[in-house]
């Protein structure tokens, strides 16, 4: 049976897996959703969704400094307990998330902060490179929701392909943590320094 990508955004949505674990679970399910769903409840991420809501307040402040001091990082990674923000585990993950911000220089930590006059302006120029290029109108906009896509895949963080694993979204990563840790996990905030660049 063929995995479409309908259901895949159908078990995530339902499960609050990862892209990559929900396509997998499906394909050894052999497309049936309720052997998936139980497949990813074993190996724990479907959890991670159900702890979304909880507080996370505690947490570390991640100082992280790359190519010689040239470019820094401080990111706020929150989790629920002190004990849990002192493992080895969280530990490194905010390193791997500053390390990924760093190189990625993404602008955003998810969709929804990028702002709605950015979006916009973005469409705007979609629009505009779409109709010079002589593409009929009648797909001008499926050809903008497109490019949008990729825009949030380059700008929003949690949309990134992680730069250590390139077949896993930083999203995945943070949900893959919860659910080894067992706490949410959130990255509340990060701001990037690169020696050199303009002051906005």
């Amino acid at each position: 049976m063929e995995i479409t990508v309908e259901m895949v955004k159908e078990l995530r949505q339902t499960t609050g897996a990862g892209v990559l674990d929900c396509r997998k679970a499906l394909n050894e399910a052999c497309g049936d959703f309720e052997t998936a769903v139980a497949a990813l409840r074993e190996k724990g991420l479907a959890e991670a969704a159900k702890r979304a809501g909880r507080e996370a307040s505690d947490g570390r402040i991640e100082v992280y400094g790359h190519q010689g001091n040239r470019v820094a990082v401080m990111l706020e990674l929150n989790c629920e307990t002190d004990f849990v923000a002192r493992t080895d585990d969280f530990q490194t993950l905010a390193h791997d998330l500053a390390l990924h911000i760093a190189f990625a220089a993404p602008r955003y930590v998810t969709r929804e902060d990028v702002p709605d006059e950015v979006v916009e302006g973005e469409r705007a120029i979609y629009r505009a490179q779409a109709l010079e290029e002589g593409k009929p109108e009648h797909i001008v906009d499926r050809i903008i929701e497109g490019r949008l896509e990729k825009f949030y895949q380059q700008v929003c963080l949690m949309e990134q392909a992680f730069v250590k694993d390139e077949d896993k979204m930083v999203q995945e990563l943070i949900t893959d943590a919860i659910a080894k840790l067992g706490e949410n996990i959130i990255l509340r905030r990060f701001v990037r320094y690169q020696l050199g660049e303009s002051v906005e």
